[in-house]
């Protein structure tokens, strides 16, 4: 009995996947990609089906082979189910920071290069193919984009250069919409024969373009909020399975921009903040997901396409032949052209890195072509408005051009990249190589030693192995040139990127924990990431830079800074406040750590030198996160314990969660113990992951009744002028007032150190001073620039509300002029910057004291020009 219908289809994509799973194992075997085998299968599978139809003897399987070769998807379903999968996960799996600084190199092969082959091949073929020369121009299109798939498998086989794979993939996440776009310009040409106007063209496609990487932003980063707010692993990695197919459809049908670059951009999205927003458990199944969905979908996409190329090969000539060589070569020169003539020119204007001649020639040669070519030529044959002639000699030429780059170009790169030598570690690999094993070994050796005679092997069991990875240890130790390898620069460098990229391991494991806020964890890995691409690209310079914005505060939080200032709204700071609270927490245990891992594990490696100047950078940084953090603690004492308390609860409860696992993997407990304890150990989980509240104004009043300026003031006039305050929070060189600037409020330095420059003397003030109090009372302008030395807490007083204190309680006069005798006095000398410790006598000192100083005792003030 024949197999139709639904069931036929059902099973031919069954018998499809288990085809697909046996061809992995074989092309490992034969060292042959797998696309390339895939595609051959493909060839092979549709040609037995036809023969099966044709067949009387086979008609038991005339359902199956019907369903194979009239598989009930045209071209517009084939590329709408499998192209976003396709797309996204792409972008998903790609280093996004890296491929940043390859932007450049990635536009160039992935949008001018697609242009010009479009143009190349269609102006080779015009002379001698008697077709119009926009028919010319639309196989062109169909043939310019290049399929990654099959050549970053064969780098990742054979262990190649990791920045060529990644400009591959790169190239790839945009070329198909280039491709795809021209595709969709020159077709309504052909089938309605509409003249294309150049200018036009032009701007629908960077319109479609722009438009599209705007869309899928702005979805990515929707799709990360609603992950955030349902907080579920099961809800969240189906938002990313909708996601792809969301944004395509919104992009293509609705908004009429490109689909494929709005899916592309959505993916970077999700690949950029994704760690940090997603739990990493969660993290590592949704890509483990999603290679899973790639791996049958691409195999899928292979097969079925090429087992469509027996029916786009009916009734080629000789002459179509010559028609495919004429346009493989003229697409080679094309991306030789590109690769070789403009590559360079980046390079040299420094909007990319410079890349060597063995990836061009490598780049050159890998541009393979595959399913989105033959579904594109499909899309031309199956649309009713082309002539017969047009699609006949659409779907032969570009089905042989995929041919032919498959089976020549596809077979020969791995020799290629092989001969090239692009599989062998760079100077730097193999002298840490070296390094590493020669340390490595030798600790492997002790250790194999001491547990040997632990569990009793015998001496002469155990010998020959210790001597063999002593004799190893020596020949490594022996070929180690890693002092004269690399300069002190560089292996600072390199510690201070495996010191960042530990910090991220770090983190990523204490995002584990339930209770820490996604946005701290995000905040941090995103400094963490930034620090590696700094140290990368400026060494020391741009690890610290990376690092010290993390301490600066950010936009979000001088934005609530604003609203609490102005508009009297303390929630928004209050809700910065507690973020940073945990944030500089965090970063403090783990700087703790970072210490010790670098003299444990780095410096062993790296030598005592270098690491003497990594710890002095850590100490640096470590200094000046301490000082951020106590300066909270200092005024927000009871909160910082309780916090302290939590995070370090949220550790015992993992490290307990670890225990019961340790004791269920030994068999020492049973699962239904096991299931009890982890139970009762989520529910006292779960009463850590309520938020603690923040008290913004805690212990205002307390601090301004301790002031020696406030002192004698009544209690309630205290309390009044404490609910009336605001806060500032400054960070090291913020500016607090620039010079010649009205001061329109004055600052009571709580906690922190601030500078002037006036007429050539630097006046640092501490914790109990007041700065800007003449100024704001008498409208005077600012006599120098005031800036933050440190981290500080500042309480902000109105010019206005001061000047109403001052007319109702002169005490606070009296105080200042206490202040101001006990400063001339020298019992409280102004501290001068480093180098310059003596008392301020100069007129330029006197200007500065007047941000002191009483009006009583000052002279009038200089007449100003607005």
């Amino acid at each position: 009995m024949a197999v139709t219908g639904l069931a036929a289809v059902l099973l031919v994509i069954a018998l499809l996947l288990v085809v697909v799973s046996t061809v992995q194992p074989i092309a490992r075997k034969l060292e042959l990609s797998e696309t390339v085998l895939l595609a051959i299968v493909g060839i092979i599978i549709g040609s037995l089906a036809d023969v099966a139809l044709r067949s009387s003897h086979t008609s038991a399987f005339n359902g199956i082979a019907e369903a194979l070769l009239d598989f009930p998807l045209n071209s517009e379903e084939f590329l709408l189910i499998f192209l976003p999968a396709l797309v996204f996960q792409g972008a998903l799996a790609i280093d996004v920071r890296r491929l940043a600084h390859e932007t450049g190199t990635v536009l160039l092969l992935a949008v001018v290069a697609v242009v010009i082959a479009t143009a190349t091949i269609g102006f080779a073929l015009y002379p001698f193919a008697q077709m119009p020369l926009v028919v010319c121009l639309l196989l062109g299109s169909i043939v310019a984009t290049t399929d990654p798939s099959a050549v970053a498998g064969i780098f990742r086989d054979i262990g190649a250069a990791t920045r060529l794979t990644r400009l591959v993939e790169g190239e790839a996440l945009l070329n198909d919409a280039a491709a795809i776009s021209i595709f969709s310009i020159l077709l309504p040409s052909v089938t309605l024969h509409k003249a294309i106007h150049l200018g036009d063209a032009l701007i629908s496609f960077v319109v479609s373009f722009v438009g599209a990487l705007i869309v899928g932003v702005v979805v990515g980063r929707l799709t990360l909020v609603m992950m955030s707010a349902i907080a579920s692993s099961a809800a969240e990695i189906t938002l990313t399975v909708a996601l792809p197919y969301v944004v395509y459809i919104l992009s293509d049908e609705i908004l009429g921009v490109s689909g494929v670059v709005a899916t592309a951009a959505a993916g970077l999205t999700l690949s950029v903040y994704g760690p940090s927003t997603i739990r990493p458990q969660t993290w590592l199944f949704l890509n483990q997901l999603w290679q899973q969905l790639v791996f049958w979908a691409g195999s899928l996409v292979f097969v079925l396409a090429s087992m469509l190329v027996p029916r786009l090969l009916v009734g080629m000539t000789r002459w179509d032949w010559v028609l495919i060589l004429i346009a493989s070569v003229a697409g080679l020169v094309a991306r030789a052209a590109v690769v070789f003539g403009m590559l360079p020119l980046l390079a040299w204007t420094r909007l990319s890195p410079p890349v060597p001649t063995p990836f061009k020639v490598t780049m050159v040669w890998g541009g393979l072509r595959g399913a989105i070519t033959l579904a594109l030529a499909l899309a031309v044959t199956e649309n009713e408005h082309v002539s017969t002639p047009v699609a006949h000699f659409i779907g032969i030429i570009a089905t042989g051009f995929v041919l032919i780059t498959l089976l020549v170009n596809g077979t020969t790169l791995r020799s290629l990249v092989l001969f090239l030598k692009l599989d062998r570690l760079s100077p730097i690999d193999e002298a840490m190589r070296h390094q590493v094993l020669s340390i490595g070994l030798g600790n492997v050796c002790t250790r194999a030693k001491e547990l040997g005679d632990e569990l009793g092997f015998s001496a002469d069991a155990s010998r020959s192995v210790v001597d063999h990875l002593a004799r190893r240890a020596e020949e490594e130790q022996a070929a180690n040139e890693f002092d004269r390898a690399l300069s002190d620069i560089q292996r600072v460098n390199l510690a201070l990127i495996t010191i960042a990229s530990q910090e991220r391991s770090m983190l990523l494991d204490l995002f584990r924990m339930q209770g820490l806020s996604r946005r701290v964890m995000e905040t941090l890995l995103r400094s963490s990431e930034a620090a590696i691409d700094g140290a990368r690209l400026e060494g020391r310079l741009g690890y610290v830079r990376a690092l010290r914005k993390r301490l600066s505060p950010s936009l979000r939080f001088k934005a609530a800074q604003w609203v609490h200032n102005h508009l009297r709204l303390d929630r928004p700071l209050m809700l910065c406040m507690a973020e940073r609270f945990e944030m500089l927490m965090v970063a403090h245990f783990i700087s703790i750590s970072l210490t010790r891992f670098m003299h444990e594990r780095l410096e062993p490696t790296l030598g005592s030198r270098i690491g003497e100047i990594v710890a002095e950078v850590l100490s640096r940084q470590r200094k000046l996160l301490d000082e951020a953090l106590e300066t909270l603690r200092l005024h927000y004492h009871g909160y910082a314990e309780a916090l302290e308390n939590r995070i370090f609860r949220q550790i015992a409860l993992r490290l307990e969660s670890e225990e019961y696992t340790t004791l269920l993997s030994e068999s020492l407990i049973s699962d239904e113990l096991s299931r009890e304890l982890l139970k009762e150990l989520e529910r006292r989980r779960h009463r850590l992951v309520k938020r603690m509240s923040f008290d913004l104004r805690s212990g205002i009043e307390d601090r301004l009744k301790h002031a020696a300026i406030f002192k004698g003031l009544p209690g309630a006039e205290l309390h009044d002028l404490a609910t009336t305050t605001s806060l500032r929070f400054v960070a090291p060189q913020e500016v607090i007032c620039r010079k010649g600037r009205k001061m329109r409020a004055i600052y009571f330095i709580s906690a922190g150190l601030a500078e002037s420059h006036v007429a050539g003397a630097d006046v640092l003030y501490g914790a109990g001073d007041l700065i800007g109090a003449q100024e704001a009372l008498h409208g005077w302008r600012c006599p120098g620039t005031i800036r933050a030395v440190q981290f500080g807490h500042f309480m902000v007083i109105t010019a206005s509300r001061f000047q109403r204190l001052i007319e109702d309680y002169p005490v606070v006069l009296e105080n200042i002029q206490n202040i101001l005798r006990k400063r001339e006095a020298g019992e409280r000398p102004i501290a001068l910057l480093p180098g310059a410790n003596r008392k301020v006598e100069d007129d330029a000192g006197k200007d500065a004291l007047m941000l002191l100083a009483p009006k009583s005792q000052l002279p009038p003030a200089p007449e100003t020009k607005e």
